[in-house]
């Protein structure tokens, strides 16, 4: 009888996993169409023809392939070809561990990684019939800047519904895209080839290709919009601060993003020198690869080994790695995301300032154009759902909140201190700087299923990378989680608002009334004393402007007031979480919280590994 208990629990498992895990279906092979023959500048491209009737280009090379001596350098521009090169299929991923973002499961743990260093193609999706040149919009992924992909998104409704030419792209990612060591800053090698921004130089290098190639797909190189989530929409940033992306980019969205930069010594030196390097700087990095080929016993050897090491010796070691032996010298973080310094403040690439204060808060130091800003309500909640610290699993398979209230106390802190980081700070900069131009959002659809008793809408609500579906206008993004999004008039209307006002920034430079001019008025940071646009459904108050913003001295405040806490460690978790990396952590406010006996820095290095954008 047990057997068949068991036998029982098991194929119950199997069917309720097949909501959360199952494959999506084959994809049906693209055939080329005449119809779609374009001539660009590197030579014919032919792609085909989608059910909406947009024409689609995949896999399109922006660059040469990054790949032996290239590896670590500057993207070179791609090579011409002869003939009619068909493009139906997008390029490879970047190298990357498996995630969710690659259709691997929602939480996998994986040492194998997968993808390829030949990996610098975008795709475009444009309407059948362009009359006059239309904007441009160049959607950047997210994923941490380590894992993801731009083929996933498909950009063919928002260019037919919208009239505009709308280009994915993929970047080097992780160790590919940001490393940072002396010995790659060889004599002859250019200031952007040491810089250790190879992923920010491959956004760029895309949006060259824009200006050069985007004519022949009926797209104006004058009208380009650069739009990005979560890692997606730091990049967008980095691209505002970059002084090599300046004219590339007309207007800029950026959805759940926010910047700092990482010093250069923070990315090459040693964890333990006097301005200590990250746990995976560079040097770091270089020490675990000599242990690993059996050179050197420990890191202390290694070490040795490493300082009395010619540059040129330390290069060779590492171009002749392969791609999986450079990933396998990091530490997989949660969903496949890796711990590393990212974006480095090498002042050539990226300004040498580190905080977007420096950065934003003068026009003549940054590319100023039409920027919106926004965040979901419940951001840190898609990092919670699935955490043994905050559900409990009946049964061996259904999930269950413990603390709702503590659950959503939690969320709310942490998302709002990311709208600080992400918008309510950057709106201030910039309106400042550029003198308007700035508008703000909150997305706030909550309107998830119950799965097997989980009630979603109060365990994920307006999640962080939600409001991408509503953005392209298709809730199956590849995901395997279209599920979370029940078919309902509220929501495709909510999803055309949306896409009307993304569309009329990428016209107008201002979301104003939509595209369809019918949509509430969505007006400028501050202007008649409103902030930004609340996006939802009727059902839930629908879209409509608020004064809303928040700031850390106001956050601050109400977490050291808030006696709802039954748990002092959490509320000294989130004062650390939120405040650690800001001058509004107070030492003292922080022990006479109770909060002595729990190291500060601890709670700031978890948060950081488990909720990278």
């Amino acid at each position: 009888m047990r057997k068949w208990i068991l036998a029982g629990a098991v194929l119950v498992a199997a069917l309720g996993l097949y909501v959360w895990l199952r494959e999506a279906p084959a994809p049906t092979p693209h055939v080329a169409s005449d119809a779609t023959l374009r001539q660009t500048q590197l030579g014919a491209l032919v792609g085909y023809v989608a059910g909406n009737g947009a024409h689609v280009w995949r896999g399109v090379p922006y660059a040469e392939p990054p790949v032996g001596t290239l590896r670590w350098m500057a993207p070179r521009p791609p090579q011409p070809w002869t003939g009619h090169r068909e493009a139906l299929r997008s390029g490879f991923m970047c190298m990357q561990f498996p995630s969710l973002l690659t259709g691997a499961g929602p939480t996998p743990k994986s040492k194998t990684p997968i993808g390829s260093e030949d990996c610098l193609y975008l795709d475009v999706y444009a309407p059948a019939e362009v009359m006059a040149p239309v904007p441009v919009m160049v959607w950047i992924h997210g994923g941490g800047n380590t894992i993801g992909l731009g083929g996933t998104y498909d950009g063919s409704r928002l260019a037919v519904e919208h009239d505009l030419v709308v280009v994915t792209i993929n970047y080097r990612l992780g160790p590919f895209g940001w490393f940072s060591h002396p010995a790659l800053a060889d004599e002859g090698v250019t200031a952007a080839d040491a810089s250790g921004n190879y992923g920010t130089l491959d956004t760029i290098a895309a949006l060259e290709w824009v200006q050069d190639h985007i004519t022949a797909f009926g797209g104006d190189p004058n009208r380009v919009t650069i739009f990005g989530e979560s890692a997606g929409g730091t990049n967008v940033l980095a691209l505002l601060a970059s002084p090599l992306a300046t004219g590339l980019f007309h207007r800029a969205i950026v959805q759940s993003g926010g910047l700092s930069l990482t010093s250069r010594a923070r990315a090459s030196n040693y964890r333990d020198d006097v301005e200590p390097g990250h746990a995976f700087s560079g040097r770091e990095v270089v020490n675990t690869l000599l242990v690993s080929d059996g050179r050197a016993a420990d890191r202390d050897e290694a070490k040795a080994l490493q300082d009395a090491m010619a540059a040129n010796e330390i290069r060779s070691l590492l171009m002749a790695k392969s791609a999986a032996e450079i990933m396998a010298a990091y530490s997989e973080g949660m969903y496949g995301v890796i711990n590393m310094p990212k974006l480095v403040a090498d002042g050539e690439v990226l300004p040498d300032q580190g905080s977007a204060a420096d950065i934003f808060a003068d026009a003549t130091t940054y590319n100023p154009v039409p920027v919106m800003l926004g965040t979901n309500r419940d951001e840190i909640a898609l990092f919670l759902v699935r955490n043994p610290r905050w559900t409990e699993t009946r049964f061996w398979l259904f999930p269950r909140l413990k603390d709702v209230d503590g659950y959503r106390r939690y969320v709310s802190y942490q998302s709002r201190a990311w709208k600080v980081r992400g918008v309510d700070e950057l709106a201030n900069f910039l309106s400042a700087a550029q003198g308007g131009g700035v508008f703000a959002y909150r997305f706030d659809w909550d309107e998830e299923p119950s799965v097997m008793g989980y009630d979603l809408a109060t365990a994920l609500g307006a999640a962080h990378g939600l409001e991408i579906a509503f953005v392209f206008g298709t809730f199956d993004l590849g995901f395997r989680l279209s599920y979370i999004y029940p078919a309902t008039e509220t929501r495709d209307a909510l999803s055309r608002s949306m896409m009307s006002y993304w569309a009329a920034f990428a016209y107008e430079g201002d979301p104003g009334r939509g595209r369809s001019g019918s949509e509430v008025p969505w007006t400028p940071w501050g202007e008649n004393g409103d902030r930004m646009i609340v996006l939802d459904t009727e059902t839930d108050g629908g879209i409509r402007m608020s004064d809303q913003e928040v700031s850390f001295a106001e956050l601050r405040t109400e977490l050291v007031a808030d006696g709802s806490f039954t748990d002092i460690k959490t509320k000294c978790e989130l004062y650390a979480q939120i405040f650690g990396h800001t001058a509004w952590f107070d030492a003292v406010e922080y022990g006479s919280m109770g909060c002595s006996e729990w190291s500060a820095e601890s709670f700031m290095m978890r948060h950081s590994m488990a909720t990278t954008p």
